[in-house]
């Protein structure tokens, strides 16, 4: 019987258990050399993915071994998440890893996981209480406990948001794996979440926001011209804090953005914004620039009584030391001029969608208003545009009511 034909170096595939198997030398990331094994079904099979292997031992080092989850998604975060995100979501990542991912499916060896193990994990996730999972109310002091670490489990289940997260997180470190070639399938791309319903903003009427910014100017507040620019130019909390002195123009009536601050794992960064859409010069209108410039002749007033003791900070809007503002510390300075102006109490974040509900509220185009925002997607805008105000809403209703009667 004639022997077999093979193709060239196809020597090292043999049969193995109930198929076959092959082995490639390659070099492992230590720079030591070694023999690869690949399995299948088939000689064919096991031939391609031979050819694979031959491809990925002349493109560089191999791994030898398949990493568990938990040691690839430490590689990931350090490698991949950390240089190229931005801080905070970077350390948003972490925490997720940490809290959720690793401790309920970091033991699993990589190329082995499931969509039954992912979804298995996240339902458990879903209805499992975090303080006792976390430990939260065991850590305060012994006299301050008062839930779970007394027995008494207070139910602390993460939001549909949160799961949502905490799949998404896993999703795109699959992702990049699949990428590696590490898995042939994204486990957790295929688990099924319940849906998230979004929590609607809230904003004020035109009479809330001139009721607040009356009460700032009157009390002489120090971030008067802070709420002006949220309210009027509708910028982010970390914009406005984030403003350099130079940033503003009052002779050209320009207020540049550019640069955000933030408090990351402990640091407060002054950095880029997070995406160029973010990034545009605005113009003043007269109530912006009467605010700045009242602010930039306080800014020197502080300096000037400071002495010695002054920071020196390129920043607009400081302490009277001229050190950054706390993002924390503006929360608690919004909250109490809402006491004080006697308005709705609503977040930094609503000001800003109160800015686009009155350029709605003046039928400006929504092109219009997705330059005044800088948001990335016109989606984003529909959706703040489709929300009128209460008192358009009312007055739709009430003509289309008599064009009925």
């Amino acid at each position: 019987m004639p022997a077999r034909t093979r193709a060239n170096g196809e020597g090292s595939i043999f049969p193995y258990r109930n198929g076959f198997a092959a082995y490639v030398w390659v070099t492992r990331p230590d720079g030591k050399r070694t023999r690869k094994y690949v399995y299948g079904q088939t000689r064919e099979v096991v031939h391609d993915k031979w050819i694979k292997l031959h491809q990925q031992a002349k493109a560089g080092p191999v791994a030898t071994r398949v990493p568990t989850l938990g040691d690839y998604l430490t590689y990931w975060h350090r490698e991949v998440v950390r240089p190229n995100l931005a801080p905070l979501t970077c350390a948003t990542y972490e925490t997720i890893l940490r809290l959720y991912v690793i401790p309920g499916l970091g033991g699993k060896r990589l190329d082995r996981l499931q969509v039954r193990d992912v979804q298995t994990w996240v339902n458990e996730v879903a209805r499992t209480c975090q303080c006792c999972a976390q430990g939260k109310d065991a850590r305060r002091p012994e006299l301050r406990r008062r839930c779970c670490a007394l027995g008494r489990c207070c139910g602390d289940v993460p939001s549909a948001r949160t799961v949502k997260d905490v799949r998404g997180v896993l999703r795109s470190a699959l992702n990049h794996a699949a990428t590696e070639e590490l898995v042939t399938r994204n486990a957790a791309a295929l688990v099924k979440l319940p849906p998230v319903r979004r929590r609607k903003g809230r904003a004020w009427t035109s009479d809330e926001a001139r009721r607040f910014l009356e009460s700032a100017r009157a009390d002489r507040d120090p971030l008067y011209a802070a709420y002006v620019l949220i309210l009027v130019l509708g910028l982010r909390k970390g914009e406005v804090l984030g403003l350099t002195g130079d940033a503003v123009d009052l002779a050209a009536g320009e207020v540049s953005i550019g640069w955000q601050l933030q408090r990351v794992g402990g640091r407060l960064l002054h950095r880029e914004t997070k995406t160029q859409t973010s990034d545009a010069t605005l113009p003043l209108p007269d109530i912006c620039a009467a605010a700045l410039d009242l602010r930039q002749q306080a800014r020197k007033a502080d300096r000037d009584q400071a002495g010695i003791a002054w920071q020196g900070s390129p920043l607009l809007f400081t302490t009277r030391y001229g050190t950054p503002i706390e993002p924390r510390n503006f929360n608690r300075s919004w909250d109490a001029r809402c006491a004080r102006a006697g308005v709705r109490r609503i977040t930094v974040h609503d000001a800003r969608r109160t800015c686009a509900t009155l350029l709605v509220d003046l039928d400006v185009h929504p092109r219009v208003i997705m330059q005044v925002l800088r948001h990335a997607e016109v989606s984003a805008t529909m959706e703040i545009y489709s929300q009128a105000s209460s008192d358009a809403t009312r007055d739709a209703l009430k003509r289309l009511g008599e064009s009925l009667r």
